[in-house]
């Protein structure tokens, strides 16, 4: 892959959510080596917590606390209705919260890493202190040690909620949360026995959370006797197991493998793949040692690396903003299209997360993906009647009496996008390119596939009226190519 400008797309389609439209005057100049290095340096510092809850869901929590009764049974009828609507309210904040994050800040790299733990560590409920915390877990170990971010994750309200280990105590275990650690989180399915869970099960007994999502160890519910897993023996609790399983090479084997078909290539090379997982086992697993080694290598370059995966819903949303910066009139579409195309952030559609890859794509996903472009120009109305499920329109059955959200359920809103486009780096950046140019060196900025758009009929759909209009048209047009769908 020749040019540096080429090869730093690749990177911040990888490292990033795609270049921004400040970044073009840089792409072809700086070297892909000093751009990850400026990635590292951003993403270095500590996130600062992204808080959803409102002032009431606060001090209902603080009362509850005040007055220790942490148990939910303990509020009124009335407390968790308003509580259940407010934090469901809560839990779309915070998606568009992230979102805004992923699209404006320069550490691109902690945020790529964070939003592929998301999917990793898959997790849904409706509290919206578990849901926050969780996203504060992993966005700060996003690039640390996978030691201590499966060690915290482990202990988050929002994971021991989610796989019942509240329900886990001495004489009645519950396999649910021990299962999922070892085939999802850690070693994978088919490297550990049945009889491994349920020893397994035995020490996580008595971990569970209060309503906050504060880590509760109940000691009078914890099985104290000896157990056998993974052919260790000894009175393990939960803390002892994970440490167990990291001890397992096949833990960075799975964990590597998961990385590099999100980093690099769906299929993998296990040559590149098991020189990575020994690196990763050598380091303690060191996460940013992991992706640095990735992006640092020659074969990340490689041509059959480049523009060969499926960008996801929520890839494809915020690097369109990355180098359009808009302002919505109802950010609310935003929620409707990551529902309508299959990726709502904090409502994976099981603990094994989003499969990825061409599941993204179908007859109808292809033909939304590429109207998308015409939406947010407003140049295309949006009349799609999403299929109704209560979990993925993130609990807004009983919202009717909010209009604007019943609209979006029913997909009767034309022109929800409201976007006002921000063209002016853009346009200063394009404004001098000859116009029998343009297409191309648009193009060759917005797309990472080798093969060609037709200039023709790029021309032919888009607005010649000025240099101005040709630009913004264009590059509409550009974005609603197929080949624009791949990274």
């Amino acid at each position: 892959m020749a040019g540096n400008q080429l090869k730093n797309q690749h990177l911040m389609w990888r490292a990033g959510f795609g270049p921004s439209v400040e970044q073009l005057d840089e792409l072809g100049k700086i070297s892909s080596e000093k751009l990850f290095q400026s990635l590292q340096k951003d993403s270095a510092r500590k996130p600062q917590y992204i808080e959803a809850a409102d002032n009431y869901l606060q001090g209902l929590m603080m009362g509850l606390q005040d007055l220790g009764r942490l148990q939910r049974r303990e509020m009124s009828q009335d407390q968790k209705k308003e509580m259940m609507k407010k934090s469901r309210e809560a839990i779309k904040s915070l998606n568009l919260f992230w979102i805004d994050e992923m699209v404006n800040t320069n550490a691109q790299l902690r945020e790529k890493l964070a939003f592929f733990w998301h999917g990793h560590f898959a997790c849904r409920n409706l509290n919206i202190f578990f849901q926050q915390q969780l996203l504060d877990v992993i966005r700060r170990n996003a690039l640390g040690s996978f030691r201590d971010l499966l060690h915290e994750v482990s202990k988050t309200g929002a994971m021991l909620n989610f796989l019942n280990n509240n329900q886990n105590r001495k004489d009645h275990p519950n396999e649910n949360f021990a299962r999922e650690v070892m085939e999802l989180f850690t070693m994978g399915r088919g490297n550990y026995t049945e009889e491994d869970v349920k020893e397994a099960a035995r020490a996580f007994t008595g971990w569970g959370s209060n309503p906050r999502g504060d880590f509760v160890f109940r000691q009078n519910l914890h099985d104290e006797g000896k157990k056998t897993v993974l052919g260790r023996k000894g009175n393990f609790d939960g803390d002892a197991v994970l440490d167990i399983l990291l001890d397992e090479k096949q833990t960075a084997k799975f964990i590597s493998r998961k990385i590099y078909r999100f980093l690099v290539n769906e299929n993998v090379d296990e040559q590149k793949m098991g020189w990575l997982s020994e690196r990763f086992y050598k380091s303690g697993y060191n996460i940013g040692a992991l992706v640095e080694d990735i992006f640092t290598s020659d074969w990340f370059y490689d041509e059959a690396n480049v523009g060969c995966r499926i960008k996801s819903p929520v890839e494809l949303l915020v690097g369109i903003q990355r180098m359009l910066p808009m302002k919505l009139q109802d950010d609310q579409a935003l929620l409707l299209l990551q529902r309508v195309l299959g990726q709502i952030l904090f409502y994976p559609p099981n603990v094994a997360g989003w499969p990825g890859g061409k599941t993204w794509i179908d007859s109808s996903t292809l033909m939304m993906r590429m109207r998308i472009p015409q939406l947010i120009y407003d140049q295309d109305e949006f009349n799609v009647r999403p299929k109704s499920d209560d979990d993925q329109m993130m609990g807004r059955s009983e919202d009717a009496e909010n209009s604007n959200a019943d609209s979006f359920r029913k997909g009767k809103i034309a022109r929800p996008m409201n976007a006002e486009i921000d063209w002016s780096r853009f346009l200063q950046f394009y404004g001098k390119t000859p116009r029998t140019e343009l297409i191309n060196d648009i193009a060759g900025m917005l797309l990472q596939t080798k093969k060609a758009v037709s200039a023709g009929i790029i021309t032919q759909y888009s607005d010649d009226e000025s240099n101005e209009t040709f630009i913004k048209s264009a590059t509409i047009q550009i974005m609603s190519t197929p080949e624009y769908q791949l990274c």
